[in-house]
């Protein structure tokens, strides 16, 4: 894996809009366009697939191949998956379920080597090189580089969010409108929802206040990506590949239908 600069914590930094996608199709191939399209990052979701094997290892060399920074979504609560997000070459990972400052600080001890944090050191994964470009500068760009990131997705997070992303380590939110839903007794997702929006508003009144992100998928028309950009957030996750995919096929498929009126 090449030792670079992480060019989506680069653009952050110069206080530009980082644009993104999640991959749910786990094609290496739809990784790679998503790189050659422009776009920053790429989301690969384990929460809600059961994945832990090398499909993911692909999708992150796709990743390396095509310029784009992988985002790994990992279960929180579990000590060793930061350190496995990491050594497999992910460029930043987003832990579910951190509701409280201390599950916060938890995820930055994991994901950072001591004495910042208990991260257990091998060199020996592709990260660093097989042990080839490991070692004491491996280890200060592992920590200086890598993004940690938490979800926003509960009132009981949202009641914390200001300490929550003040921590220091913690780089950004990614907030869950429809899980916010959920927790609010909606039976479904309402992103519109006034108190959905709201809680919105407050996570990126956090990030703002400690310099930290959020980074938030308002869909992919035009108008609520304005919107989005207008409210302050600076992590775009625009749509994913399957329902890109889906939308423009059966947008298609309207306009040839119904196919046998065309060729009576």
């Amino acid at each position: 894996m090449p030792r670079e600069p992480n060019r989506l914590r680069q653009k952050l930094a110069e206080q530009n809009v980082a644009v993104g996608s999640a991959v749910f199709s786990w094609s290496p191939n739809m990784m790679e366009i998503a790189g050659y399209a422009g776009l920053d990052f790429m989301r690969i979701d384990t929460e809600h697939a059961w994945r832990r094997d090398a499909d993911i290892e692909h999708l992150i060399r796709a990743a390396a191949v095509a310029g784009v920074v992988p985002i790994l979504r990992i279960d929180g609560g579990d000590p060793h998956l930061p350190m496995k997000a990491f050594e497999i070459g992910a460029g930043g990972i987003i832990a579910t379920e951190v509701d409280t400052v201390e599950a916060a600080q938890a995820l930055v001890r994991a994901a950072k080597f001591p004495p910042i944090g208990e991260r257990g050191y091998s060199g020996n994964c592709w990260s660093g090189g097989w042990g080839t470009r490991a070692g004491g500068e491996w280890v200060e760009w592992s920590d200086a580089e890598l993004l940690v990131g938490i979800m926003a997705e509960s009132p009981a997070a949202m009641d914390r969010i200001d300490d929550i992303l003040a921590v220091d380590g913690i780089d950004f939110a990614l907030f869950g409108p429809a899980d916010y839903s959920m927790a609010l007794g909606l039976r479904k997702p309402a992103k519109n929802d006034a108190r959905v929006q709201e809680a919105l508003r407050t996570t990126v009144a956090a990030a703002k206040k400690s310099g930290k992100h959020v980074m938030y998928n308002p869909g992919t028309k035009d108008d609520e990506i304005t919107s989005c950009l207008e409210l302050g957030v600076t992590m775009l996750e625009i749509g994913n590949d399957l329902g890109i995919a889906r939308a423009a096929w059966a947008k298609a498929v309207q306009v040839v239908s119904p196919p046998i009126e065309r060729f009576e």
